[in-house]
């Protein structure tokens, strides 16, 4: 590569090349990472060890580390395409780059890790790098060799960790020194294998920390744990038979269950914390044809294989996830601070490349030479209940979606009550975090039950459940829960999957015994809120334009004003990108339906949105019980608008056990 690099600039109507790439084959993979990596270059520090792209926000940990990531998570993608032998121009500065920045005499030095060193995460793409790219280490003399082996093996050999997925970093950057021929430790190897599998909780599915905690997102598969035991069986299996065979047996297990997280336009559902991964959420099915896993029913090569490149192409859609420069920023479909972690700095999104494994795969194996396959729709249930994660997923209206119970993250995180403690999640809207603290249009409760005991100002949401339990009702799978966002109103809430008479419903169903008056707020999916001639907010519902809302969107829905509200019973909904609403179907129902014109980018999908909300306030000493019905028909190939109101008018009927349990009180 030349010493100077141009600097791609997109201007106002250019397009991203990433989304010129007709994505079919091994080459056009290979093609599409190349996308990814060459805009890095402008961006490498002097000597090659750091990666600093615009977007110079600060996180929890210091700048060195946050530009270590920017070298080392690509190493991922370039570790799959150079592993799987193909080419990159640029690879000499990743191995410059290694050099200067385990080089203690170096001005570009790294850093020694302390105890839960942000460094210890990239450690884990170096390791692998170093496992399957022999370039690296030969390209190394001996005392660069012993660089590495002090920076990589001893130092974190001696730190502290967190008890979560991190230690699999660790096993990669000992393997990563094995597999070299360098020093490493084996008893650290075995130790934190031993350990990480104490989160194995059953059906392939392992916990993102210790008993006690209920975390399954995307880290126990894609992210980290599945993904991470795959590649080990595949670079350890000769040598630890009976460690491979078991993580192969997992990730067919865990197959049969994260197949439901994605829809059969491609996309992945958003649930829980660095989803700003992007398509890092497909990274899982790679995996498995890297580590040769024999596929459960009804799953084949073709099935897989499609799952991860419509996954590819549904991030190809997505515009405006890319700097000024090409590189990706902080954010899902748009750049998003606001639903960031504290520890996501500018060049975090790369641990992206993780989708990019599949290009170690050779290209005689079956998932490339296989035809690709739709999504198996017409071979899954249309409901199903998933014990682990504590999750109902239904494949009826039109989109994956996930109703949701009992996780929540082990440690305090920005909006950690709508990454996890939502109702529901849906593959076509995306979830909505809060952008401050005051009023409704700030805490965006999409997907949420919000209570407020100051008239409005601050709004408490479900974050921690008291219990979370599937319950099996009329053959039908639910989810129980009960939840305090005061020490004295207790919640008890049902989650109702869809049913094939009226798929595009589901209901959630509170009971809430109120210690104190409180206001209450449920709301529905949040969804676009831009007219398609212009861009600007939504009319009034037009039946021939198949648009606008219903009632009006009034700017600080004061009740007070007649066109921004409907009874309960009535409900509301609004038309733009599909269609979602909300009512209300308990006997003399006293909420008002109203729409929350939610603040720009509180929703990761949509940048403008509002949330149809049922609204009420419970005396003190009060116990009500409220039967909600939320509705959602997204837009599609071949979907009408004019068509997206036709479930709206057949409300779901009650379930005759829900009506018995009623009446318990």
């Amino acid at each position: 590569m030349a010493e100077s690099a141009k600097q791609l600039v997109l201007g106002y109507t250019d397009v991203h090349p990433f989304s010129k790439v007709n994505i079919t084959d091994r080459a056009s993979v290979q093609e599409l990472l190349k996308t990814i990596l060459d805009p890095l270059k402008p961006h490498f520090s002097p000597l090659k060890s750091r990666i600093r792209v615009p977007g110079n926000t600060a996180v929890r940990f210091d700048n060195t580390a946050a530009e270590i990531e920017g070298i080392c998570r690509p190493m991922w993608g370039l570790a799959g395409l150079l592993g799987g032998g193909g080419e990159y121009e640029g690879t000499s500065w990743f191995i410059e780059g290694l050099k200067a920045g385990t080089d203690p005499q170096s001005p570009e030095f790294w850093g020694w890790p302390r105890d839960n060193d942000q460094r210890m995460v990239e450690m884990c793409p170096l390791g692998f790098t170093l496992a399957v790219v022999p370039v690296f280490w030969e390209s190394l003399s001996e005392k660069e060799r012993a660089n590495v082996e002090a920076w990589l093996g001893n130092s974190i050999n001696q730190k502290n960790m967190p008890n979560t997925n991190w230690l699999w970093f660790r096993v990669f950057g000992n393997l990563g020194l094995k597999k070299s021929g360098g020093k490493y430790s084996q008893e650290k190897i075995e130790q934190d294998i031993i350990h990480l599998n104490s989160f194995f909780r059953g059906d392939g599915w392992s916990n993102d920390g210790p008993e006690g905690i209920w975390q399954q997102d995307y880290y126990s598969g894609s992210f980290a744990i599945q993904f991470l035991q795959l590649l080990y069986a595949k670079l350890a299996g000769n040598d630890d038979h009976a460690k491979a065979a078991e993580f192969k047996k997992r990730a067919q297990d865990y197959a049969l269950d994260f197949i439901h997280y994605f829809d059969e336009e491609g996309r992945a559902t958003p649930f829980g914390r660095s989803v700003g991964y992007r398509f890092a959420m497909a990274g899982f099915w790679g995996a498995l044809a890297y580590a040769d896993v024999e596929l459960p029913a009804p799953l084949t090569w073709g099935v897989v294989k499609g799952l991860l490149l419509r996954n590819l192409r549904w991030w190809q859609t997505q515009e405006q996830i890319w700097s000024p420069t090409g590189t990706l920023t902080i954010g899902y479909s748009y750049p998003n601070m606001y639903m960031a972690e504290n520890y996501n700095s500018p060049q975090s999104p790369m641990w992206a490349c993780l989708a990019f494994i599949c290009l170690a795969v050779p290209q005689d194996h079956p998932f490339w030479t296989s035809k690709e396959e739709p999504y198996p729709t017409n071979l899954l249930p249309k409901v199903k209940a998933l014990k682990h994660p504590g999750h109902i997923i239904s494949y009826l209206g039109g989109h994956r979606m996930i109703l949701s119970s009992g996780q929540a993250c082990s440690y305090p995180m920005k909006g950690t009550h709508a990454k996890y403690g939502s109702f529901a999640y849906s593959s076509a809207y995306g979830y909505s975090v809060p952008t401050g603290c005051f009023t409704l249009e700030q805490f965006a409760l999409a997907s949420q039950l919000g209570l407020s005991d100051d008239g409005g100002e601050f709004w408490k949401a479900r974050r921690l459940c008291e219990e979370a339990v599937i319950e099996t009702h009329e053959d039908q799978p639910v989810l129980k829960s009960i939840w305090k966002p005061y020490p004295d109103v207790r919640i008890k809430t049902y989650l109702i999957p869809p049913v094939e008479a009226t798929p595009n419903w589901h209901l959630r169903v509170h009971k809430i015994q109120a210690g104190r008056e409180v206001m209450t707020a449920d709301g529905s999916f949040a969804i676009c809120n831009e007219r398609k001639l212009d861009g600007r907010y939504l009319d009034l519902y037009d039946a021939k334009k198949g648009e606008g809302t219903l009632p009006k969107i009034i700017g600080n829905y004061d009740l007070n004003t007649p066109e921004g509200s409907s009874p309960g019973s009535v409900g509301s909904f609004v038309v733009s990108k599909g269609a979602v609403g909300i009512a209300s179907l308990e006997a003399g129902a006293q909420r008002t339906a109203m729409l929350v014109n939610a603040d720009p980018n509180s929703n990761l999908v949509e940048s403008r949105t509002v949330i149809p909300t049922l609204q009420h306030t419970i005396k003190r000493g009060h116990t009500v019980w409220y039967v909600t019905a939320v509705y959602a028909k997204p837009s599609g190939e071949g979907i009408s608008p004019q068509s997206y109101l036709d479930g709206w008018e057949i409300k779901p009927v009650i379930p005759t056990w829900l009506k018995d349990v009623m009446t318990e009180w």
